[in-house]
């Protein structure tokens, strides 16, 4: 369905019944990525997963955009819906998003799973964001599809699934120029003061941080430095994962959530 929501329609798919879910992809993805999550969880609850501004379905406003307009895109989304109170599962750039969000709209978050994203990065990898986007606003997205997927799936998962691997490249390869370029932009403003590291422990919801071990491009230093800044925060390190976690373990990564979002017993 279209969601007119901030300005900006936004594609999200819903299935389901019960307490709500929001899932955020990451930058060149759409949100067919947490298929395997959902087909598990919309037996227990509303799944809603979400095209950002400039992915899959949704509307490919003129950047540069920022992580606070993704997040006021995703808040104004909620309300449309008219949701309680979600847990919202972001991966990547999707965590950006999450943590942005909780902290501009705490009232909307019930429960947080950051999945293989960061809050920093290191000097020289916040300098290159310039440089991705030049490329890509000279040549497209297309081109940078092959070290995508090393970077999102292991070797292992290449090899014994490439069906997967082709129907996410071609995913990436259709993201439109503008709406990854814009992304980016978010992405590189991150470390403006103030700092989203620094605004972490204002964070008061429940959080999960889950990170693959072989995540390259946001690597588990990553993700402790996120879930040791957030109050009661937890660490989740899945053996065998690349970038994308919920893909390259989906049955774990989804064992991960249901406990996570289970109601306390008693």
């Amino acid at each position: 369905m279209d969601i007119s929501a901030n300005g900006v329609v936004l594609a999200c798919d819903r299935r389901g019944d019960g307490p709500p879910v929001v899932f955020l992809h990451s930058l060149g993805a759409d949100h067919t990525i947490w298929a395997p999550q959902i087909e598990i969880l919309r037996a227990t609850h509303t799944c809603v997963a979400v095209d950002l501004r400039g992915h899959g379905g949704s509307e490919v406003p003129p950047g540069p955009y920022t992580l606070e307009c993704l997040a006021d895109d995703v808040a104004a989304l909620i309300d449309t819906l008219r949701l309680p109170p979600v847990s919202l599962v972001g991966i990547s750039l999707g965590g950006m998003v999450g943590m942005t969000l909780a902290l501009r709209h705490p009232a909307k978050i019930a429960r947080l799973v950051l999945a293989d994203t960061t809050a920093a990065y290191p000097p020289e990898a916040q300098a290159a964001w310039p440089e991705r986007i030049r490329q890509v606003e000279e040549g497209g997205v297309a081109p940078l599809v092959p070290a995508t997927l090393e970077r999102w799936f292991t070797a292992e998962v290449r090899q014994a699934r490439p069906e997967l691997v082709a129907r996410v490249g071609e995913i990436v390869a259709a993201t439109a120029t503008a709406g990854y370029a814009g992304c980016c932009h978010a992405i590189a403003r991150m470390g403006e003061e103030p700092t989203l590291a620094s605004r972490l422990p204002l964070i008061r919801c429940p959080t999960l941080v889950i990170v693959g071990d072989q995540d390259a491009g946001t690597p588990p230093a990553m993700a402790e430095a996120i879930a040791a800044a957030i109050p009661g925060a937890r660490l989740q390190v899945i053996g065998g994962a690349a970038h994308l976690s919920n893909l390259c373990c989906p049955d774990y990564f989804t064992t991960l959530l249901q406990a996570f979002l289970a109601p306390p017993a008693g």
